[in-house]
C-alpha cells in the first residue's frame, strides 16, 4: 500500500514537473522543474529496485547536467520577448510532433504487452541473488561492449565538435611564450640598484 501510495506520488510529480519545464516562461524555473522530475525519477526507480539508475539521474543528471544547464541559462542574455515569438511561431510544428511521438509511444506500449510472453522468453535468465549493479555491468560489458564503446566514442566526437564550434580567436591579447619564459635567468629578471637619498627608482 505504501509502495503504491509513492509510485503514484512520485509519477504525479514528474508529470506536473514535465509539464511546468516547458511551460514555464523564464528559463530558470524550467531547468529548476527538470530538477524537480529528475529527483522524482529517481524515487520511481529507487521504488522498482534499480538503484545504480536512481544514482545516475542524481549524480549525473541533477549534479552535471541540470547544473549546467542552469548556468548556461543563467548566464546567457536571453530576449524572453523574441523567445515568446519564435514559440508561437513554431507551436503547430511542435504540436505536430508532439502528437506524432504520443503515437508512436501508444504503439510501442500496445506492442509490448501484446509481445509480453515473447519478451520474457527471450530476456535472459538473471539471478535473483545478483545486485543489480553487477547484472546491469555484466550485460553491458558482455553483450553491450561494442555498442556501449560505440556510444562513448560519439560523446567524444560531440564534446570536440562543440569545442571547435564555441571557440573564438582573441584579438589584443599577448600569447605565451613558454621557452622564454623558462630560459629566462633570474640576473635578466631582477636588477639592484642603490639609489640616493630623496631620488626614486628609474623603471
Amino acid at each position: 500500500m505504501i509502495q503504491a501510495i509513492a509510485f503514484y506520488l512520485f509519477a504525479a510529480i514528474v508529470i506536473l514537473a514535465g509539464a511546468m519545464t516547458i511551460s514555464s516562461r523564464n528559463p530558470v524555473h524550467s531547468v529548476m522543474w527538470l530538477i524537480l522530475a529528475f529527483f522524482n525519477a529517481a524515487g520511481l526507480m529507487v521504488l522498482v529496485g534499480a538503484e545504480f539508475i536512481a544514482m545516475l539521474l542524481v549524480i549525473v543528471y541533477v549534479g552535471a547536467v541540470a547544473v549546467l544547464f542552469l548556468f548556461v541559462v543563467m548566464m546567457m542574455d536571453i530576449d524572453f520577448a523574441q523567445l515568446r515569438t519564435e514559440v508561437a511561431r513554431y507551436a503547430a510544428i511542435g504540436l505536430g510532433l508532439g502528437a506524432l511521438l504520443a503515437v508512436e509511444v501508444m504503439i510501442a506500449a500496445f506492442a509490448w504487452s501484446s509481445g509480453k510472453v515473447e519478451l520474457a522468453r527471450r530476456a535472459a535468465p538473471i539471478d535473483p541473488a545478483m545486485p543489480n549493479i553487477q547484472a546491469l555491468g555484466q550485460l553491458l560489458y558482455t553483450r553491450y561492449l561494442f555498442l556501449f564503446e560505440a556510444a562513448g566514442f560519439v560523446l567524444l566526437v560531440a564534446m570536440i565538435g562543440a569545442i571547435v564550434l564555441t571557440h573564438r580567436e582573441r584579438s589584443g591579447t599577448r600569447p605565451q611564450n613558454v621557452s622564454r619564459q623558462i630560459a629566462r635567468r633570474p640576473e635578466d629578471a631582477t636588477r639592484n640598484v642603490k639609489p640616493a637619498v630623496g631620488q626614486g627608482v628609474e623603471l
